[in-house]
C-alpha cells in the first residue's frame, strides 16, 4: 500500500508539472502575439497592399499564397471626351441661350461662363458645358446649328486600364486598413498601439487619395466636356442666316463708307495744300498789280 500511494502521488505531480509548462507557454505566446503583428503590420506597409495580402494568407493557414484578388467590374470601354467649338451668330445671347437649353435637356449642366466685348464692340461669349456620354454627339450637332462653325477639336482619350488598375488598387488598400484595423483590437501594449495607429493613419490617407482619383475617373468618363465660344458678326442685331453671304443692304452700306471716307479724305488733302494755295495765290497778285505795270512803264 505504501508503495502504490508513492506511485500515485508521483503520477499527480507529473501532471500538475505538465499543466503548468502548458500555462507558461500560452502566456508567453499572448504576451508576444502584439509586438509580432504590430512588426508584420510595418513589414506589411513596406511592402505595399500586395503584403498585405500575402499575411492575410499566412494567417487563413496558406503560407505564401495571397487571397485571389476578384476582377473589378468594369463594363465596357471608359473614354473620357472633350471637345472645343468656335461659332459665329448674329446674336450671341440668343445663341447662348440656346446652348444652355441643349446641354440642360440632355441632363448636363453649365459650368464656367465668361462675357466680353471687343474693340469693335462685337459681343464674345465662352462657356463650358459638361453633357451624358450618350447625348455627346446630339448635343454638339445643336450647337454647331447655332450659327457658322469656324473652328471645331474633339478628343477621345480611352482610360479603361487605368480606371481597372485604380479600382484593383481600391481593393488591395481597403483589405490593408481592415487588417490594422483587427491588428489593433489584439493589441495590448502601448508601444504596439501607437505603432499600429501610425500605419493606420498612413494607409487610411493613401486609401483617399485612390478614392478620389476613382472619383475623378468616374467623373470625365461619365460626362463629356464642351467649350463652346461664340463671336457675333459685324453689324449687331442682326438675325442669325447661319452664313455671312453679302446682301444688298451690305453692298449699299459698303458704298456709301467709301464714298463718306473719299469725301473725308479730299477734305483732308485740301486742307493740308491750303496754306500754299493762299501764298502762291497772294504771290500771283502781286506779280500782276505791281511788278508787270511796272515793267511796262520801264520798257521804251
Amino acid at each position: 500500500m505504501h508503495t502504490s500511494s508513492r506511485l500515485t502521488v508521483q503520477a499527480l505531480l507529473g501532471l500538475l508539472l505538465a499543466v503548468a509548462l502548458a500555462l507558461t507557454g500560452c502566456t508567453a505566446s499572448g504576451d508576444g502575439d502584439s509586438g509580432g503583428d504590430a512588426k508584420g503590420a510595418a513589414a506589411d506597409h513596406a511592402a505595399g497592399p500586395q503584403g498585405a495580402e500575402d499575411a492575410a494568407g499566412a494567417q487563413s493557414g496558406e503560407p505564401g499564397k495571397s487571397p485571389k484578388r476578384k476582377p473589378s467590374k468594369v463594363t465596357g470601354p471608359q473614354v473620357i471626351r472633350t471637345a472645343r467649338l468656335t461659332v459665329r451668330v448674329g446674336d450671341v445671347p440668343k445663341a447662348l441661350e440656346e446652348a444652355r437649353a441643349a446641354a440642360e435637356n440632355a441632363g448636363g449642366i453649365v459650368g464656367n461662363e465668361n462675357t466680353s466685348r471687343d474693340d469693335e464692340g462685337r459681343e464674345r461669349s465662352r462657356v463650358v458645358l459638361r453633357v451624358p456620354q450618350n447625348a455627346y454627339e446630339e448635343v454638339l450637332t445643336a450647337l454647331e446649328g447655332t450659327g457658322k462653325l469656324i473652328d471645331r477639336e474633339a478628343k477621345a482619350q480611352d482610360v479603361t486600364d487605368q480606371v481597372v488598375d485604380v479600382e484593383s488598387r481600391v481593393k488591395s488598400q481597403r483589405a490593408s486598413v481592415a487588417r490594422v484595423r483587427e491588428l489593433m483590437d489584439k493589441a495590448t501594449k502601448l508601444s504596439d498601439v501607437v505603432t499600429l495607429e501610425g500605419e493606420l493613419s498612413t494607409r487610411q490617407a493613401d486609401l483617399e487619395s485612390l478614392l478620389a482619383q476613382r472619383a475623378s475617373l468616374k467623373d470625365r468618363t461619365a460626362m463629356a466636356t464642351i467649350t463652346l465660344s461664340l463671336t457675333e458678326r459685324q453689324g449687331q442685331g442682326q438675325a442669325s442666316t447661319g452664313d455671312d453671304d453679302p446682301t444688298l443692304g451690305d453692298a449699299l452700306g459698303g458704298g456709301w463708307d467709301t464714298f463718306t471716307t473719299g469725301l473725308r479724305w479730299i477734305a483732308i488733302a485740301l486742307a493740308a495744300i491750303l496754306p500754299f494755295a493762299a501764298v502762291a495765290a497772294l504771290l500771283l497778285l502781286l506779280w500782276l498789280r505791281v511788278v508787270r505795270p511796272r515793267r511796262g512803264r520801264d520798257t521804251p
